[in-house]
């Protein structure tokens, strides 16, 4: 059994489509939600599931000492970085390697890096004239972005969408693809 966190900061609807997705599963458990905001709504949705939640506000998220005894104490084999929106410590990485991925909302390397995320992606992308934008899965490494990609999908971007519109064109390629990918990464393990 492989023990997963998914780490998250926002909304959740990518944590509880993987919790939905992987709820009974014989390979993996979803065994914690962890978020630096004690006012994520994905940790509402994470404990209307029954996944044990825990926030580590930001001040303490660098923290080796707070984090990995908290890794350890729920047997942490696995990390899901669903828009979390902490850069990631570097002895998490190196105690982790792959295994923490990435689900960013564009398709790598372009619009990717600190302070690439959510909606200012999205309106990068629109004031960049891209004819298509998408969602990328990657390892997460010591570079903001830069892992390894694992996968890509796409999606047209016409030029009268809005960012917002841009961003439901990407979403849904997440709701749709990131479960699965996440499955094929962890089956490989």
């Amino acid at each position: 059994m492989v023990n997963v966190a998914i780490f998250v900061s926002g909304s959740g609807t990518n944590c509880e489509a993987l919790i939905k997705h992987f709820r009974n599963s014989e390979n993996v458990n979803i065994a914690l939600v962890l978020s630096n905001r004690p006012d994520a709504y994905a940790l509402v949705r994470a404990t209307g599931l029954g996944v044990e939640t825990v926030v580590v506000p930001k001040k303490d998220f660098n923290r080796e000492e707070i984090l990995m005894p908290l890794m350890a104490k729920y047997r942490i084999d696995f990390i899901v970085l669903a828009g979390f929106l902490l850069v990631v410590p570097d002895f998490l990485i190196n105690a982790y390697p792959r295994r923490m991925i990435n689900l960013h909302p564009a398709l790598l390397p372009k619009f990717g890096g600190i302070g690439m995320y959510g909606h200012h992606v999205h309106e990068a992308v629109k004031a960049a004239g891209e004819s298509e934008t998408g969602m990328t899965v990657h390892y997460v490494s010591n570079e903001v972005d830069g892992g390894e990609i694992i996968a890509q999908y796409s999606t047209p971007v016409l030029p009268e969408d809005t960012p917002d519109q841009i961003a439901e064109k990407e979403h849904i390629l997440e709701m749709k693809y990131f479960p699965i990918v996440v499955e094929k990464v962890l089956n490989e393990l």
